[in-house]
């Protein structure tokens, strides 16, 4: 099969790459002016045809992503970040479905918010629209590729895409096969473009693009969401550094709070909604630690335990640090602690949680209220896995990432968090009254 290459220069640098990065940006805020217009119609078939595209070309990506896959192994990457990196053609239908999901969503693009008459008759309206060219930051997964412009184009928003090298061969097909689909349909072909990823200086382009891209999104490892969050001169929404926490209270049902933790920790573990620390009540610490560590032991994961876990014995058991507590782990390791209280829990949630996830498992309807009102999360489960945290498990369709501060959104960020506001004035020969201008000379 023949090797598609997308049409850039990945070699440039130095000055040259900088004005490559610009000239993509200009090009976008070119063609994000002009799909701002498009109609829900449009924006919908556009996706649907995407969707098909992609899984009629299902091989050629696959082939593309097996290069990215020897090649990262072959580096030394770690399986928990090949996993991120590999696709399989179920992972290819999945990401054709985000698609449709999200053809299939209200359109946000002028939602009147709010509006009213003023007494002197102007009527003033609130509406939603795009924020213009989005710019996206991100490490080895090429299904944020799919996510990321279908969701950008929906709201008509422009994107500029910086994945990572170990991605590029899947990102480069992948991007490839949504510029056909958006040029078949009439549309501005640079709507959708990917940025240079060898050299580390494209990213310092990009978010430093200032007044030619109008927000920059990171998705990745703390490193990078800090680096790009610390040195953009563009405005940049912090998302995805997940130390999610599962707390299990002295009133908890145990065979619930085992299905939950071992969901949270286990379906995959390279997620930010993964748990990365258990905490345990006291009061059932004794009953509940050993069935605990011996059914993660049994799904392959190894517990980073305080004394008291330590001393419940069992295997795959190490002593924990004082790094651990901070640390996502992205791969099948927890750091486990009992707590005296959930005052306790809270408070080492407190100090240790990055805002993304938390959960108690609890039959106390008090314990729960107190929970989600005193812990400071972009979400809080109630008996339930912190996997949920997601945006199609919330009926966004897919998400642009998990925003863990609190502007200009919280969690997961859909179609409505990709649209800024206006105001609308409609007025019939209104002026302001105030006093006349000095007359010259006077």
């Amino acid at each position: 099969m023949t090797v598609i290459e997308f049409p850039t220069s990945d070699k440039a640098t130095g000055d040259d790459l900088r004005d490559q990065v610009r000239d993509a940006a200009r090009r976008a805020r070119g063609a994000s002016a002009e799909l701002a217009q498009a109609t829900r119609g449009a924006k919908d078939a556009l996706l649907q045809d995407m969707a098909d595209e992609l899984v009629k070309r299902a091989p050629e990506i696959l082939e593309a992503n097996e290069r990215d896959v020897a090649a990262a192994r072959e580096s030394g990457m770690t399986e928990a970040l090949i996993d991120r990196l590999i696709l399989s053609t179920g992972r290819v239908e999945a990401m054709a479905d985000g698609l449709r999901t999200v053809a299939g969503l209200p359109d946000p693009v002028g939602e009147v918010l709010r509006g009213q008459v003023l007494p002197n008759g102007v009527q003033l309206r609130q509406v939603r629209v795009p924020l213009g060219v989005v710019g996206i930051v991100y490490e080895g997964r090429p299904n944020v590729t799919v996510d990321a412009a279908g969701l950008t184009l929906k709201s008509g928003n422009a994107v500029l895409l910086r994945g990572s090298s170990s991605a590029e061969s899947s990102n480069t097909a992948l991007v490839w096969i949504l510029r056909d689909v958006v040029a078949r349909h009439g549309l501005p072909m640079d709507a959708v473009q990917l940025l240079p990823c060898h050299d580390r200086a494209s990213v310092h382009h990009l978010i430093t693009a200032r007044g030619l891209v109008d927000v920059v999104i990171p998705r990745g490892g703390a490193g990078l969401i800090s680096a790009v969050v610390e040195q953009s001169t563009v405005p940049a929404i912090e998302t995805g550094v997940g130390n999610c926490h599962v707390y299990v209270d002295s009133s908890a049902d145990l065979d619930m709070a085992l299905r939950i933790l071992l969901n949270s920790k286990a379906r995959r573990p390279s997620v930010c909604n993964s748990a990365e620390t258990f905490l345990v009540h006291a009061d059932i610490a004794e009953e509940f630690l050993p069935r605990a560590i011996a059914e993660l032991s049994e799904a392959g994961v190894t517990v980073h335990g305080d004394e008291q876990v330590v001393a419940a014995g069992g295997p795959n058991v190490v002593p924990a640090t004082d790094e651990d507590w901070d640390t996502e782990y992205l791969s099948l390791d927890i750091a486990a602690a009992v707590v005296e209280s959930l005052p306790a829990a809270v408070e080492h949630i407190r100090e240790h949680g990055s805002g993304h996830t938390e959960a108690i498992v609890t039959s106390d309807f008090r314990a729960s209220q107190q929970f989600t009102a005193q812990v400071d999360a972009a979400a809080v489960m109630v008996n339930a896995s912190t996997a949920f945290t997601d945006g199609g498990e919330f009926g966004m369709g897919a998400e642009i990432g998990i925003s863990t501060q609190k502007l200009h959104s919280r969690g997961p960020m859909g179609l409505p968090e990709l649209t800024s506001t206006k105001w609308l004035a409609f007025g019939d020969g209104h002026v302001r009254p105030g006093s006349a201008p000095a007359k010259p000379g006077s």
